[in-house]
């Protein structure tokens, strides 16, 4: 691959982050000074060391001016970091990064925009950063508005906006100020259905305009119908460079998806807020966690977590994905979802660990891979929503389920049952009328 035709180079790319310790502070020029002479007196006041992680370790690849790559992984892969180091909000701790061409970026809802200015403030201030001159990006502003549908609130802090807002805005920015290089981050996810397929084939766009993609997702169906190539990522490496079919099979049957739990043994590390922190997630048969389930057995979706404040009220909600990322369920423990009423539902708690059980039932699920997201919200005040999401973790746990022939035994079949699942259902047949029957 010739350096004219690359878009992007990462060399050896590393990223460590500390654990603890004490973090670096800020420092003026008069402290550089003052640091500078009080130098030779550090070698008398050891530091203590300070543990650290690999985000990202050794990684390297081109992409291809006019490519759309995916990059996808399990959540702590190192994808989001990988994609601020090329965005260069985060610098590499090794490595090199070489982007020829000026990127736009879509990361996590509250980078970008600056939250006091109006959605056409901020329209302006990230056509400049890329070097717009003001009449260049007057020609685009009507384009921008029309597509992220917000033109009521254009003249309204973005501080003001839902996340919804929010990432239309950001989206239309993105791909409308015409970067060379355009980073979308798994953030799409926030916006509704219709919005996400708009978006996507705004990528489409760009790609067939000789831009380049490099697109973050837990979405399967998107990174198969948008990408071209697929990176998978595990614990900070690359584990598969390669075309998206092959690609999604070794992210399936990777490793570290093969536990049945997650957990978090630091609270400060664990995914939620100041009110919820998520303790483990885990998928159980017969009280064990397990990734390979029996179809033909219920299992147990098991949610702990731990509240931080008192008389708090909230509800949780279990996504169930198939292994291209489509949904297949929703389920919540609101009263109205429930066959039976959760007891904690909406009920003021006091601070302590909590868990919340889901169960599925035996011979409801095909055999497949899936996902199971996790959302933890506030319960509802009178009239209040959208509700606050405390917890959003998308894809925090897969497992795979296995037939032991229970329910094929009558069938030889050569091929996969279709569908995403396979329950069992009522059936009877009856005898009508073995006489009058008119030949």
């Amino acid at each position: 691959m010739t350096s004219d035709n690359i878009a992007i180079r990462v060399s050896h790319l590393s990223k460590q982050y500390r654990l603890g310790g004490p973090q670096e502070p800020y420092h003026t020029f008069r402290d550089a000074i003052i640091n500078s002479l009080k130098a030779p007196l550090k070698v008398f006041h050891k530091e203590p060391p300070v543990e650290g992680f690999w985000a990202l370790k050794d990684v390297s690849f081109d992409v291809r001016r006019g490519e759309v790559l995916g990059i996808i992984g399990r959540n702590g892969a190192g994808k989001s970091t990988l994609l601020k180091i090329l965005s260069r909000i985060t610098s590499p701790t090794e490595g090199t990064v070489e982007l020829h061409g000026r990127v736009g970026s879509l990361l996590e809802v509250g980078t970008g925009f600056h939250p006091e200015l109006t959605g056409r403030e901020n329209i302006y201030l990230s056509g400049s950063i890329l070097g717009m001159k003001r009449r260049e990006i007057d020609a685009k502003l009507d384009e921008i508005v029309k597509f992220s549908e917000i033109e009521k609130f254009l003249d309204t802090p973005v501080k003001r906006y839902s996340s919804g807002m929010y990432v239309r805005l950001a989206f239309a920015v993105a791909a409308h100020l015409e970067p060379e290089i355009l980073l979308v981050d798994e953030v799409l996810a926030v916006g509704d259905a219709a919005f996400q397929k708009k978006c996507l084939g705004k990528m489409g766009d760009v790609a067939k305009e000789g831009r380049t993609v490099v697109f973050v997702s837990h979405n399967m169906t998107a990174i198969m119908s948008l990408c071209q190539r697929v990176i998978v990522l595990d614990h900070g490496e690359i584990i598969e460079d390669s075309e998206p079919n092959k690609a999604i099979e070794v992210y399936l049957n990777s490793e570290s998806s093969r536990s049945g739990i997650v957990a978090w043994n630091d609270i400060n590390k664990a995914p939620g807020d100041h009110v919820i922190r998520l303790k483990s997630v885990s998928i159980l048969q017969n009280g064990v966690p397990i990734y390979d389930v029996d179809v033909s057995q219920e299992a147990i979706v098991r949610i702990q977590y731990l509240n931080l404040v008192e008389n708090s009220r909230f509800y949780v909600a279990v996504i169930l994905l198939d292994r291209y990322g489509q949904i297949v369920f929703i389920s919540v423990n609101l009263e109205s979802f429930c066959l039976v009423p959760d007891p904690l539902c909406g009920k003021s708690l006091p601070v302590g660990l909590y868990q919340t059980n889901f169960t599925i039932p035996a011979n409801f699920l095909n055999t497949d891979y899936y996902h199971i997201s996790i959302h933890i919200a506030r319960y509802p005040e009178s009239g209040e929503y959208p509700h606050h999401v405390h917890i959003a973790e998308s894809q925090i746990l897969s497992f795979h389920t296995v037939d032991l022939g229970e329910m094929l035994k009558d069938i030889s079949l050569s091929v996969p049952w279709a569908g995403v699942i396979r329950p069992k259902f009522i059936w009877s047949t009856e005898v009508i009328d073995v006489n009058n029957v008119k030949k």
